[in-house]
C-alpha cells in the first residue's frame, strides 16, 4: 500500500430522524447562551421550531440569505451577529445558508452549529466561499468548520424534486472528485464509495416520493460522507468550473454540478481510470460519466447549461476563468480544454465514448 496522510477533521455529528430536538443540548454542550439563527425564508417553518426550542438562548435571526454568499450581504450578517450579542451561530438550510454562517464565523470566531436541509455537504468542510466583484473566492480555515452538525432527514421532506435532484448530484460530485483528488487516500476513498452507493439509492427514491424517510435518510447519509471526504482531500477542475459558473454568471450551484459532473468525469477519465472505475462500480454501471449523465436525466436534474440560461457567447470567458490560474487536476487542463467541455455541457450532450475523445 502507498503511504498516505489522513487529517481527521474535528467536529461532532448528530444523525437521526427527530434530531433537531437536540439543538438546545448541543448549544449547552458548547457552553453558549446567545444564539443567532441564520435561515432563508424557505426554511422558516424549521427555523421557527428551532427558535422555540432554544427559548431564552435565542438572540436574533438573520434571513437575508443570497445565492453565492455576496460580500455585501455577508457584511450585513456579521453586523447582525455583533448587534445581537450572539456567542453562537446556528444555520438552518442548504449550502448557501451554511456559507453565510461560515463567513460570519470566519471573522468573529463564533462557534457554528449547522442543520442542513439539502445535500450540499458544505457543513462538513472547512472550506468557505464569498463572491465579490463577480468572482467567487474560496478559502480554507478551521474556524468555519461547524462544531456540530445535526442531520435530521425529516427536515428534508419539503425539499421539492427540482431541488433534491441537483443537490444530490452536487453530493455525487464531492465523491467523484474525492476519489481522484491530490490528497486522496484509502480512508476517504472508502467514504466516497459508500456515499455514492447511499446517494444512488436515496436521491432517486427521494425525488420519486419526497416523504420516503428511508430514501431521505440514505441521501442525507451519503451527503454527509461525501462532504466529509472532500473536506480532507480538496477539489479539482469540476468544482473550479462550478464556482465560476455560479460566482461570475449567477447559475445555481446544484444545477451546474448536475450539468458539469459527467463531462468533467469524462475529461479526467484517461488520467484517473481507477477512480472512475470505482465510481462506476459503486453506481452499478459500466461507465461512470455516462452513468452520471443518465442518473441526472432520470431524476429530472438539468443536463444543459443552455437550458439554465448560460449564454453561448460567455463560454469562452468562463473557460478562461476556470483555467487561470490552472487548478490542480489529475489531467492537466487548458482554457481550450475547458471550452470544449463547456460546449458539450451547453448543448446537453451525453458524454461521448472515451475512445472518440482521445
Amino acid at each position: 500500500m502507498n503511504p498516505f496522510t489522513f487529517d481527521a477533521l474535528p467536529g461532532r455529528v448528530v444523525f437521526g430522524i427527530g434530531s433537531l430536538a437536540q439543538l438546545p443540548d448541543e448549544v449547552d454542550r458548547l457552553g453558549r447562551a446567545r444564539v443567532l439563527v441564520l435561515a432563508d425564508p424557505t426554511t422558516k417553518r424549521v427555523a421557527d421550531r428551532a427558535i422555540e426550542s432554544l427559548g431564552a438562548r435565542f438572540a436574533g435571526m438573520f434571513t437575508d440569505i443570497a445565492l453565492h454568499v455576496p460580500a455585501e450581504a455577508v457584511s450585513e450578517a456579521r453586523s447582525a451577529a455583533a448587534q445581537s450579542g450572539a456567542d453562537c451561530l446556528v444555520t438552518i438550510g442548504g449550502g448557501t445558508t451554511t456559507g453565510f454562517g461560515k463567513a460570519v464565523a470566519l471573522e468573529s470566531n463564533l462557534p457554528l452549529i449547522a442543520v442542513p436541509t439539502t445535500y450540499a455537504g458544505s457543513e462538513m468542510t472547512p472550506i468557505y466561499g464569498i463572491t465579490s466583484d463577480g468572482m467567487k473566492r474560496t478559502g480554507r480555515d478551521l474556524r468555519v468548520l461547524p462544531k456540530t452538525v445535526i442531520y435530521d432527514a425529516s427536515l428534508t421532506t419539503t425539499v421539492p424534486p427540482e431541488v433534491t435532484g441537483p443537490s444530490g448530484m452536487n453530493a455525487l460530485a464531492h465523491c467523484v472528485e474525492a476519489l481522484y483528488a491530490k490528497e486522496a487516500n484509502p480512508i476517504t476513498s472508502l467514504m466516497a464509495e459508500e456515499a455514492i452507493r447511499a446517494l444512488v439509492r436515496g436521491v432517486p427514491a427521494s425525488v420519486g416520493n419526497p416523504e420516503d424517510m428511508e430514501g431521505r435518510s440514505d441521501a442525507l447519509y451519503g451527503a454527509y460522507l461525501a462532504g466529509a471526504a472532500l473536506a480532507v482531500v480538496g477539489m479539482a477542475l469540476h468544482h473550479r468550473i462550478c464556482h465560476v459558473l455560479g460566482g461570475t454568471f449567477g447559475l445555481a450551484h446544484g444545477d451546474v454540478n448536475a450539468v458539469i459532473l459527467p463531462h468533467a468525469a469524462r475529461f479526467n477519465q484517461p488520467a484517473a481510470p481507477e477512480a472512475l472505475g470505482r465510481v462506476a462500480r459503486a453506481m452499478g454501471v459500466d461507465d461512470a460519466p455516462s452513468g452520471l449523465f443518465d442518473l441526472a436525466l432520470s431524476i429530472g436534474a438539468p443536463t444543459s447549461l443552455g437550458a439554465l440560461g448560460m449564454r453561448q457567447e460567455d463560454l469562452e470567458t468562463a473557460a478562461r476563468l476556470a483555467a487561470d490560474p490552472p487548478p490542480w487536476n489529475p489531467r492537466p487542463v487548458s482554457a481550450s480544454d475547458v471550452l470544449v467541455l463547456l460546449q458539450d455541457a451547453f448543448e446537453g450532450r451525453r458524454p461521448a465514448p472515451l475512445a472518440t475523445r482521445q
